[in-house]
């Protein structure tokens, strides 16, 4: 699995020229269905504005734009290019317009589309997806807040706790950091609780400016 950089979750911006609107946001999507769908919501969300261009950049290399109507080239590949200069993957940018009434010129629309895309690009939360381990371990209730505070002092989030004759717990570490904390486990509680892996995934760890 290879790391890359996202965003943590919606952002929005909006930029106004000549009384011309225009309203970007910038979405989490990990394929062209959700892309789709996502596209869906903003049309919705602005049932009555004309132009909803947009740009996504895929994980797996896919990349779509399009000017919905504008003038070929002045909308759809600026925000594209604004995502590549981003380093941002596995996201959506949509970029709506509202008419003001004046004419902007093929050079003015690439100006304020480019000027919206950046603007939600840099209100962006990013998270660098790393390879995680999941585990799971059951230990007694009297163990479970220290085993909770050994997980949390590892930098492993917890992501499921069920209460039956013991607690078990569902919890990912980055995948770099499971040998070390299992030898503290191990030390911890005498060799009496373990972690058994579940899986391999890449979970959001949050970048901070």
């Amino acid at each position: 699995m290879q790391e890359y950089i996202t965003v943590l979750r919606e952002a929005r911006a909006e930029y106004t020229e000549k009384h011309s609107r225009f309203l970007a946001a910038l979405t989490p999507c990990e394929s062209e269905e959700q892309a789709a769908a996502l596209l869906r919501d903003v049309r919705s969300r602005y049932w009555d504005a004309k132009h909803h261009c947009y740009a996504y950049s895929l994980a797996d290399g896919t990349r779509r734009f399009s000017d919905d109507g504008e003038p070929h080239g002045t909308a759809g590949k600026p925000i594209l290019e604004v995502l590549e200069g981003s380093g941002l993957t596995n996201v959506l940018l949509v970029v709506t317009r509202y008419f003001g009434g004046v004419l902007l010129g093929t050079g003015g629309l690439v100006r304020a589309y480019s000027k919206a895309a950046k603007d939600a690009v840099n209100a962006a939360e990013r998270a660098k997806m790393t390879p995680c381990t999941v585990l799971r371990t059951r230990c007694p209730y009297a163990d479970h807040d220290r085993l909770i505070k050994l997980i949390e002092a590892a930098g492993g989030v917890p992501e499921n706790t069920e209460f039956a004759d013991e607690v078990t717990l569902i919890y990912h570490l980055q995948s770099g950091a499971v040998p070390d904390f299992l030898d503290r486990l191990c030390e911890g509680f005498a060799a009496k609780i373990t972690a058994e892996p579940v899986a391999e995934t890449l979970c959001p760890v949050k970048i901070f400016d």
